[in-house]
């Protein structure tokens, strides 16, 4: 069975030309969906759930955030939470949306802090194993993940190899082809991961990113219905965690994926997507 695939477009914004994918069309009685990808990962990772929410009516836009996919690459390498968020802002007012936010871990930073900090942007916000409070431990395992492989890989295998070793509990892909979403071939013969290495220095806002203060201040702002999704085996959310996040977002609820960890859609697409639909429709969105 072929992967499913959306309607590629792309938002020029704060001097970059931003890429996505569109699924399914436009219904006035349901509030469309945009979908930003944790760090290090592309628009593809959602490329399951965006179709299967499509598929009940709602419009799903799936972005590449700056240095990311197929997304340009800061000139100043600036990938702090503002500009992470002023993308945002300004790609849903070029797409002409106030959509349901859905973030996961990086995504849902920068849902959190533009939709808190900007009322009216969106109709709604989903958390995906994202928190003010994160486990440091979960923050460090992937940012070690991420900085180990940023020489490249000699092959698809390896590339595999590495997900399985950080993601042992997920069954090993047997589609290498697959990857080639989120790796690409150099010149020199090597798989590399398909976002800018500068982005773990976080560039000109490196303490930002998932600065406790900054957070709860956008916090404080949400004002629409929000829903946080934690992977049941997620070593970045805990459930101390999730208790703060309610603390300072009152009207929030909370759902579990038991089994998933921290990248919960990919774990159990099936299951992350139904509680996302459950949220949807009772909220009238």
């Amino acid at each position: 069975m072929s992967a499913p695939t959306g309607d590629p477009f792309t938002v020029s914004v704060n001097g970059l030309d931003l890429a996505g994918d569109r699924w399914g069309a436009p219904d006035p009685d349901r509030t469309p969906i945009l979908m930003l990808h944790g760090g290090g990962q592309t628009r593809h990772s959602w490329n399951r759930a965006a179709a299967g929410i499509a598929g009940l009516g709602h419009q799903v836009y799936t972005m590449d955030l700056r240095g990311h996919g197929d997304s340009s690459w800061s000139d100043d390498a600036d990938y702090g939470v503002d500009a992470f968020t002023a993308d945002l802002v300004g790609t849903l007012e070029a797409l002409q949306i106030a959509p349901v936010v859905v973030g996961a871990s990086l995504g849902g930073i920068t849902g959190l802090n533009a939709v808190g900090r900007n009322p009216g942007v969106a109709a709604g916000l989903v958390l995906v194993d994202i928190v003010v409070d994160v486990e440091p431990q979960g923050i460090e395992r992937i940012k070690a993940f991420m900085a180990a492989h940023v020489d490249g890989f000699d092959t698809l295998d390896d590339v595999a190899d590495a997900i399985s070793a950080y993601n042992p509990d997920r069954k090993r892909t047997r589609n290498l082809d697959g990857l080639t979403k989120n790796v690409r071939r150099r010149e020199d013969g090597r798989w590399y991961w398909h976002w800018d290495p500068r982005f773990l220095d976080g560039g000109n806002e490196a303490p930002r990113i998932n600065d406790p203060e900054v957070l709860s201040e956008a916090a404080a702002g949400v004002d629409v219905p929000t829903l946080l999704v934690r992977g049941g085996n997620s070593d970045v959310v805990s459930e101390a965690g999730v208790e703060s996040m309610l603390r300072l977002i009152p009207h929030a609820e909370a759902a579990g994926v038991n089994g998933a960890g921290h990248m919960v859609a990919g774990d159990d697409n099936q299951v992350f997507a139904a509680a996302i639909v459950d949220f949807l429709r009772r909220h009238g969105l």
